[in-house]
């Protein structure tokens, strides 16, 4: 029986790691070569993986909401030889860089191909890894469902009960994006664990809840170790900061033990968290903040429009701040067009698509762009190529609250603009007072990359285009 190993690729631009969303098969299930595989979610975008062969299923590198790490098993097949199979060194269209991985994007392109690079299949018919040191030293490791990989280490996730519920952590995030309250979820998994398959159900289904628990509690409150937590007893005795003896009592500072149940960062908040990371290490930023009067805008104006227009016209006075930095070689690169990273916030976390040549648009096409980009990012349909490039960030957060701030820069870009929430303030004027709305500006920048003089230029342009009536 000829099997085969299949290596999760890496799905583009060296990401560590992608989480599985959902499987298109089960072990024991057929598949055709180029077949869709596997739905995964990486930092960027959710891609579906094609099966490099054609077989039957015989083991999946772990379920829906477990993290897989780039060059570790995804999936084992029984080759089937009766079935069209890709052939010996045929060219997939892509190229691998170390690790190597079982697949690759197609330039131009967010459809993955799979390949036969991730194993090779003996002699005896057994998968064996690509022939290098780190391959050998870990022959026999790989992901296994419950289980994440890091290096040759693995965390085993168990389910662990927390309010009288058992389940793994990715069951309650699963749980969370769905809006089910896992605490009514009827489990069907052994020794009461809630599944996945349990919370879709009650997500489908609302009727199938159970009734949530009453005040009196219908269960037993269940300690983060699992042990079952004492019952009061049924005089429902008092707190006090006294023992029996009347002498004071030594207690627990507040927070030492935790009540709720560590989640493990998947997607764009892992890989949120390793892009803040890697911009505090290596950026010197310096913040200017000023309130922009727009008292004398006419109806109809388009705030992030506007904002946008500002941007560019800073970026033309002073393209210092338009610009991209190489820390290590010390080199700056000024550019002629204006492609700004807007952000825009989701539950899933942070992502910065681009609004590409804002200094070739009209307010029209401003909006038209920046829409096309909230849809996109909603919806996980933006290609990664859109996640990226940007010579400029803003941050409109003034959308929600807040007026000043300091936003991260994301190297290579050497500075992003922040907008907090408009407001009306008293402002002298000939004769007296006047109330004029303004809205807060924050501009951060890479002091290494230009001055405080090229910064508060860029900021009064900004300034002197928004207090423009249209």
């Amino acid at each position: 029986m000829a099997t085969k190993q299949f290596l999760l690729p890496d799905l583009g631009e060296g990401l560590p790691d992608a989480t599985v969303v959902e499987w298109y098969v089960k072990v024991g299930d057929t598949i055709k070569l180029d077949d869709n595989l596997v739905s995964m979610e990486t930092a960027k975008a959710v891609v579906d993986v094609p099966s490099p062969v054609s077989g039957k299923v015989l083991k999946v590198g772990g379920g829906a909401g477990d993290v897989i790490v780039t060059g570790t098993l995804l999936a084992e097949f029984e080759i089937d030889p009766s079935m069209p199979q890709r052939a010996e060194g045929q060219d997939t269209g892509h190229h691998h860089g170390p690790p190597k991985g079982a697949g690759a994007h197609v330039d131009g392109g967010d459809k993955v191909v799979a390949s036969d690079e991730g194993g090779v299949i003996s002699e005896g018919g057994t998968a064996e890894a690509p022939k290098t040191e780190k391959a050998e030293a870990r022959q026999d490791s790989g992901t296994v469902v419950g289980a994440m990989q890091s290096s040759d280490a693995v965390r085993s996730e168990s389910a662990v009960a927390v309010g009288g519920v058992k389940a793994l952590p990715a069951v309650r995030a699963l749980a969370r994006k769905l809006g089910v309250d896992i605490a009514r979820v009827r489990a069907t998994g052994p020794d009461g664990v809630v599944t996945n398959a349990d919370v879709k159900n009650a997500a489908a289904d609302p009727s199938t809840l159970q009734q949530a628990a009453s005040a009196a509690g219908v269960r037993r409150d269940v300690a983060p170790s699992g042990a079952v937590a004492p019952t009061p007893p049924a005089g429902g005795s008092v707190r006090s900061t006294v023992s029996m003896a009347g002498k004071p009592m030594r207690t627990q500072p507040p927070g030492v033990q935790a009540t709720g149940q560590p989640e493990q960062l998947k997607g764009v908040r892992r890989n949120m968290a390793r892009v803040m990371a890697d911009a505090h290490a290596k950026v010197v930023p310096t913040t200017l903040s000023d309130d922009a009067d727009i008292h004398a805008w006419v109806p109809g104006n388009d705030i992030t429009g506007r904002l946008v227009r500002a941007i560019v016209a800073g970026a033309k006075a002073v393209p210092a701040l338009n610009a991209w930095f190489d820390g290590e070689n010390l080199t700056r690169t000024l550019h002629p067009h204006v492609d700004i990273g807007i952000a825009v916030d989701t539950d899933d976390g942070l992502f910065v698509p681009a609004l590409r040549n804002a200094d070739m648009l009209d307010a029209r096409g401003v909006r038209e762009a920046v829409n096309r980009l909230r849809t996109q990012v909603e919806d996980r349909s933006i290609p990664m190529s859109e996640l990226s490039g940007y010579t400029i960030s803003l941050s409109n957060f003034g959308m929600f609250a807040g007026r000043y701030a300091t936003p991260v820069i994301v190297p290579p870009c050497v500075a992003i603009v922040a907008a907090g929430k408009g407001r009306h303030q008293m402002t002298p004027v000939m004769g007296g007072f006047e109330s004029h709305r303004v809205i807060p500006l924050s501009v951060t920048f890479d002091h290494r990359a230009c001055t405080g003089g090229e910064a508060a230029r860029f900021l009064k342009a900004m300034l002197d285009d928004l207090a423009k009536s249209h």
